[in-house]
Parts: structure tokens; sequence; C-alpha cells
């Protein structure tokens, strides 16, 4: 009966061991995948507010106009374009639709997006939508047009 006993208590004791070695192993895994996806989920939030950033100078609409057209304060969409605070989706599809674009329009480039920041040529090109949209006369607005569609042949 002793015999029996150690048989009995030794697997035990080391299963015991064994499954507190293996659910610290499995809790660190899980931990390292939380973190990477709460990494990831924070560049997709960036990545949708700099899309917003840029449909919003790309109309000339400052971010107190944006913000009162989806109803919120200039800081609640301050902080949507930088990402400080989340956009639900309810409030993405109100601001997809004062932008003029389908949803997908901010997550449009997510998957080539790798931690890039904006390059001068890409703000040189913001700021050119920005101030094109702010021309109150639409015959200079075509007369621009014009021109820049004769510098591109050339």
């Amino acid at each position: 009966m002793k015999d029996e006993e150690q048989t009995i208590n030794a697997p035990r004791g080391d299963g015991v061991e064994n499954a507190a070695s293996d659910s610290a192993e499995a809790a660190g895994r899980m931990l390292s995948s939380v973190r990477r996806s709460t990494a990831r989920t924070q560049d997709i939030d960036r990545h949708v507010g700099g899309r917003v950033r840029e449909r919003r100078i790309m109309l000339g609409l400052t971010q107190q106009q944006l913000a009162d057209l989806i109803g919120v304060t200039y800081q609640q969409a301050h902080k949507y374009e930088r990402a400080i605070n989340r956009i639900s989706a309810g409030r993405l599809f109100e601001i997809a639709q004062v932008l003029g674009v389908p949803v997908s329009y901010f997550f449009t480039g997510l998957e080539q997006d790798s931690d890039r920041s904006v390059t001068p040529r890409e703000r040189m090109c913001l700021e050119l939508a920005r101030n094109f949209a702010q021309i109150p006369n639409e015959r200079h607005q075509e007369a621009l047009s014009q021109l820049a569609r004769v510098l591109a042949v050339e």
C-alpha cells in the first residue's frame, strides 16, 4: 500500500508543478500577444485619425468646422485625428458621411502603412488641396487647374 501511495502522490506533485509552469508560459505568451495586439490597434487608430485629418484638409475644413458638422467639440475632433481618443463605429460612419467618403476610405493603405510619416511631398499636396479649396473665385480655380494640367504634361 505504501508503494501505491508513492506512485499516486508522485505524479500528482509533478503534474501540479508542470501545470503551474505551463500556465505561466501560456500567460506570458498571452501577455505578449496582447501587447502586440494593443500596439497594432493603436497603429490602426493613428492611421484612421490621419486619414480623417487628410480628408478634412483636402476639403478645406478646419477642425472646428468638422467638429460642428459631427456634433462634437473642437477638442474631441482634435483627439480623434491624433488617435488620443478612439472613434466609435457610429461616429466614424457619421464622419464619413460629412467628409463625403465611404467608411472604407479611412482604412485604405493600412496594409502598407508601417510606422511611416507624411513625406514633404505629401504635405505639399495636402496644402495645395487645402489652398485650392479656399479660393473663392471658381474662374481662378479653373485657371489654376488648367495650369496644373499643362505643367503636368511637360
